[in-house]
């Protein structure tokens, strides 16, 4: 791992120049300051990817320097590796609780800098990796909810589906990228409706034959919308098919059994438990008890039995009914 920028905090000329060849050797791009008020001033036009500060310097100490980082949500995350001839216990606590990530002690030789700096470094890309997935969820989730902002009725809608969908995931065995995959699926399931007209979308009696050839497009839509995506593009197939059955009798592609994604299946149970215990305002939704014993008699026409089989291991350990209560108590 080269090519970073590392900042120098050091007012011993000789050991910074010295950091700074051993750094430098290793690909890494280095800026020197001789204490922390001048990091600071350094830091006006840059944001260094670690900084290697010594605690003893003149006019700003490496505690204050370290305080100072830390006070800027902009660089909370940037590791801070501390370097001084100081080793007692009482300041490397201090270090840890402002925040510092590691704390060596002089003299350190190549190796154990440059461990400890790659070390740093990658935990930090991992941590940047994490939050980035974390707000790509988020705004994926807020772009799903617009639907759930049009329709009062099924708010909470894409939350839940997405929750159900995972239990019966993590039943089936499933992990680590397909299970991604899925939660993705889940939460874009219905993305296809935010071209669907209102008066379309939330009209309170039965939809005529030409509204409901549209509304019966949305899977395709949504699977339209997200194709040239390389990070969602596998969830693709489970939003186009989350409305197929498993005899066949579904939409949009009349497809059945295993020719069905095993995640458009998940979700086609989890999307239909939940729709089934949603008020509307032609029907009262139904009790947990009935949408349940409504997925057992629907398996091997509309569900995947295997899934099925996964609901039904999910809700005898509880884990549906967690969800629908996690929601229940939120909203209340």
């Amino acid at each position: 791992m080269s090519g970073e920028t590392i900042l120098i905090v050091e007012d011993n000329l000789v050991l910074r120049d010295g950091l700074r060849d051993m750094l430098s050797y290793d690909g890494y791009q280095v800026i020197c300051a001789s204490n922390g008020k001048e990091a600071l001033e350094e830091m006006v036009t840059f944001t260094p990817d670690l900084i290697l500060s010594d605690i003893s310097m003149p006019e700003m100490d490496g505690y204050e320097y370290l305080h100072a980082v830390r006070a800027h949500p902009e660089w909370v995350t940037i590791p801070f590796l501390i370097l001084t001839a100081r080793g007692e216990k009482e300041d490397v606590l201090m270090g840890k609780n402002l925040g510092a990530e590691d704390y060596l002690i002089k003299p350190v030789n190549k190796d154990e800098l440059l461990t400890a700096v790659r070390s740093r470094l990658i935990r930090a890309q991992e941590i940047k990796v994490a939050q980035l997935h974390q707000a790509y969820e988020a705004s994926l989730t807020a772009l799903a909810n617009a639907i759930d902002v049009r329709d009062p009725y099924t708010r909470g809608h894409v939350e839940r589906v997405t929750a159900y969908a995972q239990e019966l995931s993590h039943q089936i065995g499933i992990q680590g990228r397909a299970l991604e995959q899925i939660r993705f699926g889940s939460i874009l399931h219905d993305i296809g409706k935010i071209v669907i007209q209102d008066d379309v979308l939330l009209k309170p009696t039965p939809l005529t034959p030409q509204e409901w050839e549209l509304m019966m497009r949305h899977p395709i839509t949504g699977a339209e919308m997200i194709k040239d995506i390389p990070y969602l593009a596998p969830a693709a197939p489970y939003i186009r098919h989350h409305h197929e059955k498993w005899d066949g009798s579904g939409y949009p592609d009349h497809i059945k059994g295993n020719n069905i994604p095993l995640g458009a299946r998940i979700i086609a149970v989890a999307d239909s438990f939940d729709a089934m215990t949603i008020d509307r305002p032609y029907r009262k939704g139904r009790s947990l008890d009935e949408a349940h014993q409504e997925i057992i008699s629907c398996s091997a026409s509309q569900f995947d039995p295997l899934v099925v089989q996964a609901f039904l291991r999910a809700w005898d350990s509880n884990r549906i009914q967690v969800v629908y209560a996690r929601w229940r108590q939120k909203n209340t």
